[in-house]
């Protein structure tokens, strides 16, 4: 899984500081379920685009975060995208879906 690093600037709002929030659930996920954490690769980016270690594995158009590898089995489903042989899902909804039925934890209460 790619996250933001929190903490960074966009020259858009000059004097602020953000943190991406759809980053911060995922981080806050990965500390609710010490034994998901363990399982997951998590990589912590900087803001800036190009971000290079996305852009590598999943090309120039697909940088967003949070953004989950897939590894392993991967059912073709409307959430998972792929670029060559690499599976991603990049929508935070899709994440904690995929999270939940791949490693067992609860769901999100609606």
């Amino acid at each position: 899984m790619f996250l933001l690093q929190p903490g960074f600037s966009d020259p858009a709002y000059p004097g602020d500081v953000f943190y991406c929030w759809h980053c911060a659930l995922m981080e806050g996920l990965l500390a609710s379920f010490p034994e998901l954490a363990a399982l997951i690769d998590v990589h912590r980016i900087a803001w800036p685009r190009p971000r290079t270690e996305l852009v590598r594995l999943l090309g120039p158009d697909n940088q967003s975060c949070p953004v989950l590898i897939l590894t392993g089995e991967t059912a073709d489903h409307e959430d998972v995208k792929h670029n060559g042989d690499v599976a991603f899902i990049d929508d935070k909804d899709a994440i904690l879906r995929a999270l939940s039925g791949r490693h067992g934890i609860p769901i999100p209460h609606p």
